[in-house]
Parts: C-alpha cells; structure tokens; sequence
C-alpha cells in the first residue's frame, strides 16, 4: 500500500496550463481514458461508480485555469487554500460506501461538489455540507447549473451531521479529523457506512466504519493524505437548504 499513499497526496500545486489551441478538449475521452488508466487498474470496478465517473465533467469542476489537467492523476486546487482529491480517491471512497440507486448519502466537505456529482450520478439522494462559504455557494450554484438535482447543499459546519435528513446509508466525510464525531455515528443507517480520513500526521488512516445491529465495525483501507476540515465555522451570509 505504500506505493497508493505516494500517489494521493493532496499537498502537490499543479502547474496552470495554457490553452494554446484555443479549441475544447475531447472530455468524453479524456475521462474514459481516466477510468481506464487511473482508476479500474487500482482495483475499484463497481460499474455505479465507473460510470459515474465517465459520465460528470470533473473540468467543470475546478477552477479555469487548472481545467485541461482535470482529468490527469492530480488533486487540483479549487480556492479557499481546498483541493479536489485526484480522481482515484474520488472513485475508491464511493466505491467503500456501497451505495446505489435510491440510497441516501451524507457528504461532510462539499468542496467542489465533485464528489457529490459523483454519487448523485449514481443514483444516489446526497445532503452535503461546506463550512466555507465562498466554497459552498459555487459548488451550489455548480451543482444546479449542471442538473445534479438530487443534491441540497447547506452552508455550515459539518461536525454535527444533518440530524433532520438521516438516518443516511453512508456517509461520506472528505477532510480528515482525528476522530469521527458523535454525530455522524448516530445518523449512520443500520448496515451503513461511513467512509473518513483520520488522523493528525501527513498521510491519514482511510477507514470504513460499519454500522451492525450490535454496534459498529471498523477497518483499515489505505494512507491518504487530505486536508484537516475546519471546525469554527466563518460567518455564514447563505441562508440554509
């Protein structure tokens, strides 16, 4: 696993690319070509989820002048000092939630809302939640213009979960902490998973947390390297979903 760990960290600052061609890139292939390159070799195969990943614009996704690297095997920078994961990581902690077509699915750290386009092509109903607020309403806005209806996205600290939406059949947190919140353990369905980063060094623990009729259990997936999430939320101007 130690070759994974060199390959996900998030603290690389791609180079801006220029455009020189002044012509659209073909996205289709580039992301079939991201699937078969970069993600089915590093063993994810659920096809929910390889499809997802064929079928959302990850360009849309981040900030323009990054777009022609959005489908290369790189976290990206999106603003507010946040990345969005490489590709791979996007489609191994989907893959970990087992989820599908009418599930439902909390997302703590929205960031780009790629992640959450990702399950949403899924099949999925998402609630996400960004604590950043320049973040959240681009993603907001991000995520309706491109049709992704079954997400609402809400502008707050995510650490309490959303108590009015759950119970979720997984939960997804993409910033790391050192421990899961309580929260999150109680909105978890029976038989649902919640996919975290833990941890305080460079390289975090990725952990599946299962939800059993007698408690939960927990297992180790790989070292990831992502972002402490925030926790004392800036003022927020958004009003709520």
């Amino acid at each position: 696993m130690a070759l994974v760990a060199l390959l996900i960290s998030v603290s690389c600052r791609p180079t801006p690319v220029e455009d020189a061609g002044g012509q659209e890139p073909d996205w289709q292939s580039l992301r079939h070509a991201m699937v078969v390159e970069q993600i089915q070799p590093r063993g994810v195969g659920e096809p929910l989820v390889l499809q997802a990943m064929r079928t959302v614009p990850r360009h849309e996704f981040v900030d323009p002048p990054f777009k022609t690297q959005a489908y290369d095997d790189v976290p990206l920078p999106i603003g507010d000092g946040q990345s969005i994961p490489q590709p791979y990581i996007v489609a191994l902690m989907a893959e970990l939630l087992e989820v599908g077509s009418g599930d439902k699915v909390l997302e703590v750290g929205t960031g780009s809302g790629y992640q959450a386009a990702v399950l949403a092509a899924m099949g999925v109903e998402v609630y996400t939640i960004e604590i950043r607020p320049g973040l959240c309403a681009k993603a907001r806005e991000r995520l309706e213009r491109l049709g992704y209806s079954a997400v609402s996205v809400r502008c707050e600290d995510g650490y309490g979960g959303w108590a009015e939406a759950a119970p979720f059949d997984g939960i997804v947190v993409t910033g790391a902490w050192e421990t899961v919140p309580e929260p999150l353990y109680a909105q978890l369905a029976e038989q649902g998973r919640l996919v975290i980063p833990l941890g305080e060094s460079l390289y975090k623990d990725l952990r599946v947390v299962t939800r059993t009729a007698d408690g939960f259990e927990e297992r180790s997936v790989i070292p990831v390297s992502f972002e402490v999430l925030d926790r004392d939320p800036p003022e927020v101007s958004e009003e709520d979903d």
